[in-house]
């Protein structure tokens, strides 16, 4: 079941709302809440009548839903309990309240009459769309009263703020202030408008003069200089888009050397050098300077001749260096193009119409030569890639006549490889041995490289041996690009040392092919290290082979006198040299 409450907003005598009633007497009554509420304003007495026992407030809480129960005395219940939905009725019990404290709105000096200014939009916390939530909006008061009271209306239901009367000038009020009363049915309220005057552009800015003279200035003078100060003042608000002035030259400067930079604060134009000046191209510019509002104009009001003022600046020569096309110019050759081969070409023109001439600085390794007048550069002499890949020199380019000025520029040659180198051994093998005698065939390892550019999928070798007489006892065999064994095919070698011819070819283009030497020594062994005598030393000539004898005996021979002395001291003179024992002489390490 369901009823209808009106809020109250103050507390009264409990108020009947509604009565239940069990068919047979002594059923014990109560109410149970639906939902969790902080507040339950309702009681029920044992007649079955139901209370509202606080006042209800609609905006807080419209509507509640709770149950009547009835039980026997022992607690049990004698039927479902009954649903009751009660709705609260809304009363006006709430004033209008305002949207701010000030609500501030704008208006341009040339607004038409009838224009909407803005909206002042009220709030009232009664039912939506009742009687009680209507508004009524009515101007009570207007501050300043210039030129006239009354300037401005307010739509009675809607709130919006209208212009009525005249446009506004700022010079008459800057500001206006409105009391506006708000009201409903029982309730007032008075809320505040502050109207803003805003500035409108229809001053235009003019020059202190239309002419400011002759300038003369030399090409050289530095970018940044200022040449030129000018002013124009605007009658419009200061500090507002409508009065601040911005400088833009119109004629006489297509190539942008010039700029204008405006003081914020005072619209004080400087003229400065953007760009370089530059005699050759223009020696004289008559300059025309337009004055501007970054904000629009007003319909009806235009720039004319008072917005824009005139210089003319002259430009005096100064000799200048020469000038390159570009600071760096590039060529690529190959490394094997014949001596006299054109490489490359520079160019540089001279700013007063000069000759000019060309002349390399910096070629350490005379390389190249330059034609002195077409700037054309030839190699001098053999290229190489592997001792230099990118080779750079400078070009100086001088005036011919006049004070000789010149000016500098990069030249980078990049040189592409070609096969010219042939293989080689990785490093120089001094080191390989077997010993003696070789009780097994055997093997050793070498690595080849050569100086040219390896291609990207890296070096390839081919590997054999230099004399075909050599196959009865060695044989070659490659291991990778690089890496190859050279193994013996039998055991019975002498102890001495044999050079071995190796034929390494690479696999360029044009294939080039090298012979190396593999000294390989065989020698007798004493911990697995190879002990050579010294007149089988390779590589020693038999002068060097003698003085390292005659060194050797002396070290054995101190050697010996020393244990020998030693010996006899520690013996306290008893003469046992016979049984002191030299140290053995270690074999070499290969």
């Amino acid at each position: 079941m369901s009823c209808t409450f009106r809020s109250t907003t103050k507390r009264e005598e409990f108020h009947l709302l509604h009565k239940v009633q069990w068919n047979d007497p002594g059923a014990l009554y109560s109410l149970v809440g639906k939902e969790n509420t902080p507040r339950f304003p309702f009681s029920i007495d044992q007649e079955g009548d139901i209370y509202v026992t606080q006042p209800l407030d609609r905006e807080e809480k419209d509507e509640y839903v709770f149950y009547a129960v009835a039980r026997d005395e022992q607690g049990k219940l004698l039927s479902k309990p009954l649903e009751i939905q009660v709705k609260v009725k809304d009363i006006n019990d709430n004033p209008p309240t305002c949207p701010s404290p000030v609500t501030v709105l704008e208006v341009q000096e040339n607004e038409q009459i009838g224009s909407s200014i803005g909206t002042l939009i009220a709030h009232d916390m009664d039912e939506e769309n009742t009687v009680n939530s209507v508004l009524e909006y009515r101007i009570v008061d207007q501050t300043p009263k210039v030129p006239r009271d009354g300037l401005f209306l307010v739509h009675t239901y809607h709130g919006t703020i209208q212009l009525v009367v005249q446009s506004l000038h700022k010079r008459d009020a800057p500001q206006y202030n409105l009391t506006v009363e708000v009201s409903n049915e029982d309730f007032k309220t008075l809320c505040f408008v502050q109207i803003n005057v805003i500035d409108i552009n229809d001053q235009i800015p003019i020059f202190e003069k239309s002419d400011y003279g002759n300038l003369t200035f030399p090409e050289d003078t530095a970018v940044g200089s200022v040449i030129l100060t000018i002013q124009a003042t605007d009658a419009d608000e200061p500090h507002t888009g409508s009065s601040k002035i911005l400088y833009r030259i119109t004629q006489g400067d297509s190539e942008g050397r010039l700029e204008i930079e405006t003081d914020p604060q005072t619209n004080t134009g400087y003229v400065k050098l953007k760009k370089p000046l530059d005699f050759e191209t223009v020696a004289i510019h008559n300059i025309v300077v337009q004055a501007e509002n970054p904000e629009p104009l007003v319909p009806g009001v235009q720039y004319n001749a008072s917005s824009s003022a005139t210089f003319r600046l002259t430009v005096t020569d100064v000799n200048e260096a020469p000038q390159f096309s570009q600071q760096v110019f590039e060529a690529t050759v190959s490394e094997a193009v014949a001596k006299g081969t054109k490489v490359g070409n520079v160019t540089a023109t001279d700013p007063e119409g000069l000759d000019v001439s060309y002349s390399l600085r910096g070629d350490k390794r005379g390389w190249l030569r330059i034609n002195p007048v077409t700037g054309e550069i030839f190699s001098a002499a053999p290229l190489d890639r592997e001792a230099e890949s990118l080779y750079r020199v400078q070009v100086v380019a001088t005036e011919v006549g006049g004070s000789s000025l010149s000016s500098t520029a990069q030249f980078h040659l990049t040189l592409t490889d070609v096969n010219d180198n042939a293989p080689r051994l990785v490093k120089e093998y001094t080191g390989l041995f077997f010993c003696y005698p070789l009780k097994a065939p055997g093997s050793l390892i070498f690595e080849a490289t050569d100086d040219d550019q390896p291609t990207f999928r890296g070096q390839h070798f081919t590997f054999s041996l230099g004399s075909e007489s050599l196959q009865k006892d060695w044989e070659v065999s490659k291991i990778n690009g690089t890496h190859a064994h050279l193994s013996t095919k039998h055991t019975s070698f002498e102890e001495r040392v044999y050079n071995i011819p190796i034929r390494i070819s690479d696999s360029g283009r044009q294939p080039m092919e090298g012979t190396v030497s593999l000294p390989v020594t065989f020698c007798k062994c004493v911990e697995n290290r190879c002990f050579q005598p010294a007149a089988h030393m390779p590589g020693i000539p038999p002068v060097g082979m003698a003085v390292g004898i005659l060194l050797a005996t002396l070290l054995v021979i101190g050697i010996i006198l020393a244990v020998v002395f030693f010996r006899m001291k520690r013996d306290k003179g008893q003469h046992n040299a016979e049984s002191a024992q030299a140290s053995e002489v270690k074999p070499l390490r290969n």
